[in-house]
């Protein structure tokens, strides 16, 4: 019973602890953070560097000399030697004892152990790297997500008010068709309107939760419920251009970007590799030490060392150099070689077609950019003459001069004009915000 109500009183702390993290309105800059916490994918590479961590330690360790110790203590019975005299004693128990510490030191092996290091530590430098790229593709992921969440929002905004106008329409042409200066045919079109309006709202509410549903899922949160975003003020000025151009972009980027970075580390531990694998044709030179003991005991045998005594006399040691000449291997350190540098090669293509792709992603952001700002800049064009337009068809409406259909078709277009215009502001400031991450700038609306 104790025991479950504390498993109860936990639970309730977590939930409490995660529904209080929810009641705040949440920033671009705190849902990345947030992601990069919790992501299970960076986690995962993150134990991956660990592992190659303790990989170049073990490779920097194996220049240690080793040293291992051996004890046996064993019991023979029947026809037994005495190893102090040489002697054969019949129907005899033999007590024996041996130690031993020896070891190895490794004193050149065509310099395998120091390139094995260097690759290694390449490789871990390159795991760094691999891990602030998927660090980064989680930050984009989210600021699209985030920047979707706002988008939609302003839709349904945008959806509400002209519901509102619609609502307000169908009271003034009610009041109008009770004072029979307008035909009931009007209000029911109206009305019309206003429940495909109703949809419309609904639609955009329903993407609205998806989006919310798709951000809190990259945060690794359980439920969008309570969950909010802090809404910037995002203006677009009319004079507004885009810095630079795509070679000063890629310039910039091919310096600082981790998959660049990871690529040209892991190139260099091939060459490396390839080092290890022609250092297989060098003779491998030893050197080991030894030092080992004994002692025997035959039962009822009178004049037997102590054990002391024999331990002490028994003492060898030895001290010896060994080189061992590849000469013959069916073809194995050739064919490691040849392999090596079949290796660096790839790895160079590699490099060459990470950089390649990084061009053509920032031409493309930047490409979209150009066109969104465009397409943005035309909208809001639309949206004012749109909305100057149907100012001047609501009024002829309200005097009854226009019939339904035209009213709700200019209101239509003003509501398709303001939908584009959010769209294109978004689309333009994911773009824009895509090539300040390639640029090196941190990812935040407040500019």
């Amino acid at each position: 019973m104790k025991k479950s109500l504390i498993l109860i009183s936990t639970s309730l702390l977590i939930l409490r602890a995660s529904l209080s993290a929810q009641q705040h309105a949440w920033s671009l800059e705190e849902c990345i953070k947030y992601a990069i916490d919790n992501n299970i994918q960076i986690k995962q590479q993150a134990v991956q560097t660990r592992v190659q961590k303790n990989t170049l330690d073990l490779d920097k360790l194996g220049l240690l000399p080793t040293l291992n110790g051996q004890a046996q203590h064993q019991y023979s019975f029947g026809r037994a030697l005495n190893l102090n005299s040489y002697q054969f004693y019949s129907n005899q128990t033999l007590l024996s004892d041996y130690l031993y510490v020896g070891g190895n030191l490794n004193l050149f092996k065509g310099l395998q152990n120091y390139n094995t290091i260097q690759k290694d530590k390449y490789q871990l430098l390159a795991s760094e790297q691999d891990l602030q790229r998927i660090k980064d593709n989680v930050s984009l992921n989210v600021a699209l997500a985030y920047l979707q969440v706002l988008l939609n929002r302003e839709l349904v905004n945008v959806n509400q008010n002209q519901l509102d106008i619609t609502r307000q329409q169908i009271e003034k042409t009610r009041k109008m068709v009770d004072a029979g200066s307008v035909a009931k045919g009007n209000l029911l079109q109206i009305e019309a309107q206003a429940a495909q309006e109703e949809l419309n709202l609904i639609n955009v509410k329903n993407q609205l939760d998806i989006s919310y549903l798709n951000l809190t899922q990259l945060l690794e949160l359980q439920s969008p419920e309570g969950f909010e975003v802090v809404v910037p003020e995002i203006i677009v000025a009319q004079d507004t251009s885009i810095a630079g151009d795509v070679n000063e972009i890629y310039k910039l980027a091919v310096e600082a970007r981790p998959e660049i970075k990871s690529s040209e580390l892991k190139l260099t531990a091939s060459q490396y590799d390839l080092r290890i694998a022609r250092g297989a044709r060098s003779p491998n030179l030893t050197l080991s030490q030894s030092y080992g003991t004994r002692y025997t005991y035959i039962n009822n045998l009178p004049g037997q060392s102590s054990f002391q005594d024999q331990l002490k006399n028994n003492a060898s040691y030895g001290v010896g150099v060994s080189m061992n000449v590849p000469i013959l291997n069916g073809w194995q350190v050739n064919k490691g070689i040849t392999n090596s540098k079949l290796a660096v090669e790839n790895s160079r293509y590699s490099l060459e077609a990470t950089k390649k792709q990084l061009y053509k992603d920032i031409q493309q952001a930047f490409t979209d950019a150009e066109a969104s700002l465009k397409k943005y800049n035309a909208s809001a064009k639309a949206v004012s003459s749109t909305a100057e337009s149907f100012r001047y068809t609501e009024q002829k409406f309200n005097v009854g001069m226009l019939a339904p259909v035209d009213y709700n078709a200019a209101k239509t277009q003003l509501l398709n004009a303001q939908s584009d215009m959010s769209q294109a502001k978004y689309e333009y400031i994911f773009k824009t915000k895509v090539l300040d991450f390639y640029k090196g700038l941190p990812l935040n609306l407040n500019k």
